[in-house]
Parts: structure tokens; sequence; C-alpha cells
């Protein structure tokens, strides 16, 4: 399970219809999400639209250019927390609610329809409001946290959690790229919406 969770629920925006569908995506698979109600569809169809615009960017592709010799195909999940970490840190520069609030809005929004997530999300999300993992992005320690739970589930032998030190290393350049993908996909995140909601 990926855990790059507060870009996707960033950039739903304020459609409540698509959030729950969006949140729940990793874990539906194919056409499965067919047999949910039309909401839920839609918020999976635009998390996917997210994730295949993220992976074909030339900002987020150079991102993971800096870390494929070390991390291969994870490089693109490691960026994917890279940059949650950037929308977090600088959560002020893109939203009027403070982090804090929005996450606790966002978990009593999932914990309200908890009956309707997949028994995966249903595993995962006590933890997550636990550990309260929106806001565990904005520091450094809370990514090497994120990478390390990763790489356990994974296989140790990735290493995933050493790709904090990448980030120390490369943080300025990686913030850049994060400007210029983010920039980008608020706007296109923002036409997809609409289009979802004409259907």
């Amino acid at each position: 399970m990926v855990m790059n969770f507060l870009g996707h629920i960033y950039l739903t925006g304020t459609d409540k219809e698509l959030l729950l569908g969006n949140f729940m995506a990793d874990s539906i698979k194919g056409k499965s999400y067919l047999d949910y109600p039309i909401p839920i569809q839609k918020g999976v169809l635009f998390h996917r639209f997210i994730d295949s615009y993220t992976d074909s960017h030339s900002a987020f592709r150079k991102s993971t250019a800096k870390l494929h010799a070390d991390y291969s195909h994870y490089s693109g999940v490691i960026v994917d927390i890279f940059y949650d970490h950037f929308l977090a840190k600088y959560w002020k520069e893109y939203h009027s609610t403070p982090l804090e609030t929005f996450a606790q809005d966002f978990y009593t929004f999932i914990r309200n329809r908890y009956s309707y997530l997949t028994p995966e999300m249903q595993y995962i999300f006590p933890y997550m409001h636990k550990n309260n993992w929106l806001m565990r992005y904005t520091t450094l320690e809370g990514i090497q946290t994120t990478l390390t739970e990763m790489n356990n589930r994974i296989g140790k032998e990735f290493n995933l959690h050493k790709a904090t030190k990448n980030l120390q290393e490369e943080y300025d350049s990686f913030h850049k790229d994060f400007k210029r993908f983010f920039m980008d996909i608020q706007e296109e995140s923002k036409l997809k919406r609409q289009e979802l909601n004409t259907l």
C-alpha cells in the first residue's frame, strides 16, 4: 500500500463525493470499481487519473531519475512520499485551513464512513488515524518512519529508509521539481473534477 495520501486528499478539493473512492482506490483493482456506487467509482477514476498524470510528468520523472540508481522501480514510490512532505511542510502556501485541522476533518469524514471501506482500508485506517499520518509528513523524521514502515512490508533488502538521506542531500532540487509539478497537477485535477461531475 502506497502511503502518499496527503496529495490525493488535497487534490480532491471540496468535492466530498470523490473523497471516499479516492482514498480507497489503491485497494480496488481493475474493473471491480464498477461494483461500487457512482460517487465511489468517480473517486477511483480521479485517483487513477492523478497517478497516471503524476507518472508521466517531466518534473516527477526528473525527481525519480535522481533515485533510480539506488532504488530502481521503487523510485516513484519514494518521490510520492517526498512530494507529500513538501506539501505538508509548505501547507500554508496551498491551503487556508491549518493542516492539523484539515487532517482531523478528514479522519472524521472517513471514520463516519468506515463501513463503506474495503477490508484493506478498514485495516489501515485506524493506524493512519492513531499515528496521524497526514501530519507525520511534515518532518524528515516522519518521512523516515514512513519509508521504514514501507520497507518492512516490501522487504528490508530494498533499503527504502535510506532515501531520507537522498532527500536531505538534494532537498532544494526535489523541492523545485515538486513546485513545478504541483502547479500543473492542481490545474489538471480541477479540470478532471469538472469532467467527472458531468458523468
